[in-house]
Formats: C-alpha cells, structure tokens, sequence
C-alpha cells in the first residue's frame, strides 16, 4: 500500500487545530505536517502535543506554508487539508483512490460538486471561483469546478510541478502547472463545512478576498506568459 502525508498549513490557528487532528482518521496518515506559518499564537505547540511533525517558517502565505512542509515529505502521496475543520479527513479516500488506481495525476476535491453547508461558501467566493475557472477554460480548454484546496497527488508529481507561489495562488498555481505539463486531473465531489473556530483569513472579509482573487487572477495570467 501506498504512504499517505498530510500537509495542514496553519497560521493563528490555536482554537481549532486540536479538535482538526484529533478528528483525523486513525492510522490513515503515515506522516501529519502541520505548517506553522507566522502564527503569533500557540498552534506550532498545540500541533506538537497532538505528535503531528510541525515545521515554522516566519513568513505569512499559504503556498510559504506548503513549500516548507514539502521538504519533510517522505510518503508516496500527500493531501493538502485546511486547518480550520471545515473539510472532512475521512474523505481522503476519495482522493488518494484515483492515484493508486492510475487513473489520475492529481485529484480535486470540489466542493462545488460536493455538498457545501449554507453559509459555507460565500457569494464572493462563488463568484471568484467562477472567474478564476473561466479563465483557466479559456486559456487551457479545461474545465475546473473549483479552486478547492483539498487535494491530493503523489509526492514525485508535486514535486516535479515547480511550484513556487508563496500566497493564495498557491491553490491555482498547482492547477494551471498540472495542465501545462499535461497531467491527468480529476474532481471528486467533497463536503465542505463552516469553519470550527477562529477568525477567517480570506473568505469571511471583503478585502482579503479581493486581494486573494486579484492574486489567483495574476497567477494564472503570469504563468501563461511562462513566468
């Protein structure tokens, strides 16, 4: 059987990164990753005492947090799992059961397909999705459902990406690389709930998220450019 990682990157997130890796699957993950970055509050030390393996890096940004969690990488595949309780670790099967069947390169969650609880995801978030895929059709003639950031693919494949985002173009940037390189992608339907606890980082303010969106709509224009 193939080696699973979980990468959960978390910044301020002492509130409810307990409760999200208590809530993981027993014996599901061969490695749990916490990515500590800039937290100004105890959740490198919360995530230590759960024995997940916590890597801190200063910097704030998601795609900083998932760069410096990848160094410790050592399974055959990795998933990438928010901090706040809203996905569902238990539906990491869905994900990872493409790779090992080789049907697929790497595997979306989507939450658009999936069952979204009211109030889980805001118009904002509907809407930039909705620019953010169009553009992505256009382009590349493919056609996502979503940027959703739980996913999964087998640790050489991400490797090879070149990934380098270190922001919220993270999430996009994976998406647009994958089929630049020609890589088999597929969606599978997920739950997605309402944050746990704690203060959102983006979708619950106006001004994160246009910020976030500008970011995502900059990224995959500057890697169509080959940048």
């Amino acid at each position: 059987m193939a080696t699973l990682a979980l990468i959960i990157p978390a910044c301020d997130e002492a509130e409810v990164i307990a409760d999200t890796l208590d809530g993981l699957p027993a014996g599901m993950f061969a490695q749990v990753i916490v990515a500590v970055n800039g937290s100004r509050d105890a959740t490198a030390a919360i995530a230590r005492a759960r024995g997940a393996s916590v890597v801190e890096i200063a910097e704030r940004g998601y795609g900083a947090a998932c760069l410096a969690a990848m160094d410790l990488v050592e399974a055959d595949i990795v998933l990438f799992l928010q901090a706040d309780g809203s996905e569902d670790a238990s539906e990491a099967p869905l994900l990872v059961e493409p790779l090992l069947r080789g049907t697929a390169d790497l595997v979306l969650g989507s939450r658009t397909l999936g069952e979204a609880l009211p109030g889980a995801l805001l118009p904002h978030q509907r809407f930039g999705n909705f620019v953010a895929t169009a553009l992505i059709r256009g382009l590349y003639g493919h056609t996502y459902s979503d940027l959703g950031p739980f996913r999964a693919l087998r640790t050489s494949t991400l490797r090879s990406l070149g990934m380098r985002d270190r922001n919220f173009g993270w999430t996009v940037e994976m998406q647009v690389r994958a089929l630049q390189q020609g890589l088999r992608v597929q969606e599978v339907p997920v739950r997605y709930g309402l944050r746990q606890a704690g203060t959102p980082k983006v979708a619950g303010r106006w001004d994160a998220s246009l910020r976030a969106g500008w970011v995502i709509l900059t990224t995959v224009a500057r890697l169509r450019l080959g940048r």
